[in-house]
């Protein structure tokens, strides 16, 4: 895989991060309950903790590179983002609760990533 998309990736998420974040802060701190907030926060943590993963990973490729890009990858998007919806949606009073099973598969992506790194240095 590309070490360049890789990196674009890691930096795309970390910038739609900080974005979340900062809009979290201001714009739904007026909308959100305490918990809502504190949900939303998880979401924007856990997104970019993995964009900068994804970033080292992107200056340190191997042969694993591509299936952790992809547990990454996806595992940001089905759990934060599954985050995101299930907040700004109750919020507003229409839960979307299909997301509810999601986030988790999200949980385990992001794990097997992980998995995959550790295995990837023996």
């Amino acid at each position: 895989m590309a070490s360049n998309i890789v990196i674009i990736t890691g930096a795309l998420f970390g910038m739609l991060s900080v974005i979340f974040g900062a809009f979290g802060a201001h714009a739904l701190k007026k909308i959100l309950s305490e918990n809502q907030l504190k949900s939303f926060e998880t979401g924007v943590k856990y997104q970019m903790y993995h964009a900068i993963v994804l970033l080292v990973l992107g200056f340190s490729s191997n042969d694993t590179t591509k299936a952790m890009f992809w547990s990454f990858t996806l595992g940001i998007l089905l759990f934060s983002f599954s985050i995101y919806g299930l907040v700004l949606s109750d919020a507003k009073g229409k839960k979307m609760r299909f997301l509810g099973p999601v986030t988790p598969i999200g949980g385990l992506l992001l794990i097997t990533g992980w998995v995959l790194l550790i295995i990837s240095t023996v």
